[in-house]
């Protein structure tokens, strides 16, 4: 199964993705988490030790020469359009917990948006592989758009998940995210509702993203603030938003089932 989770910074879209990742690793499956927000957290909420030293994929420039075929440190000339990527998540991912591993992509920030280099193309067939040729549970984290995905690898996303929480910001966001989905083919758009505050928080939800499929609402847990910010997994949270939270995971479940 594949889940891309996307929205505005600071939703929570990373602290959904985590939870997601071991609560699928608790039921027996294996999970891969990728991280492919530039502004990589990813490993902090799955409470990996030592999550500043990782060093992302779009940084490793021996290996991205090797697989491209290209110079370190150079831009322009010719590369391998097809590196081999096949052998990556054995090779690179960070085991941790409960059947979960973790890969981070990192950015590229050459040249402008659309950058062809030997980078962008490593990531994106290794998206490409992730997303149509594993056979694990593959959640990725993305920033707030659909960066790491095209039009090859649209129809191998599950649940293609917008996080938003009650603010014109954020469903402006979501808006924006829903068209750039749906020019690439994505139709499986799903939204879950952050740090939920009162019944009138999850009716403007509601009233001002009718057009979307709701899986959830989160409720509002300081729990879950001070586990982001001590960069830590949610071992401590209310039952209430353990509660919102496992049965946006059976939702998801439910989505795959009826595909």
């Amino acid at each position: 199964m594949k889940i891309a989770i996307t929205g505005k910074g600071g939703v929570g879209k990373t602290t959904l993705a985590a939870y997601l990742a071991h609560w699928f690793g608790n039921k027996g499956y294996s999970v891969l988490a990728i991280d492919a927000d530039p502004d990589a957290n990813l490993a902090y909420a799955l409470g990996v030790p030592n999550a500043d030293e990782i060093v992302p994929i779009s940084q490793m420039k021996e290996l991205i020469a090797e697989r491209t075929e290209s110079t370190p440190g150079t831009f322009g000339g010719f590369f391998k359009m097809n590196p081999k990527v096949d052998d990556l998540p054995e090779k690179i991912a960070i085991s941790c917990r409960n059947n979960v591993k973790l890969m981070v992509m990192g950015g590229v920030k050459k040249g402008g948006m659309g950058c062809v280099c030997p980078e962008s193309v490593l990531l994106k067939n290794l998206v490409n592989h992730l997303v149509l040729r594993r056979d694990d549970v593959v959640i990725m984290d993305m920033e707030a758009g659909i960066e790491h995905l095209g039009r090859g690898t649209a129809r191998g996303v599950d649940a293609f998940v917008i996080v938003v929480e009650p603010g014109k910001r954020s469903i402006e966001t979501a808006e924006r995210i829903k068209v750039l989905a749906r020019d690439i083919g994505l139709e499986k758009i799903y939204i879950v509702g952050n740090k939920i505050r009162t019944d009138n928080d999850q009716e403007f939800l509601k009233k001002n993203l009718k057009d979307f499929s709701f899986l959830g609402f989160v409720p509002y847990d300081e729990k879950i603030i001070e586990a982001d910010m001590e960069g830590r997994f949610l071992d401590n949270i209310s039952e209430k938003a353990r509660q919102a939270f496992d049965d946006i995971g059976n939702q998801i479940l439910n989505v795959k089932t009826e595909q």
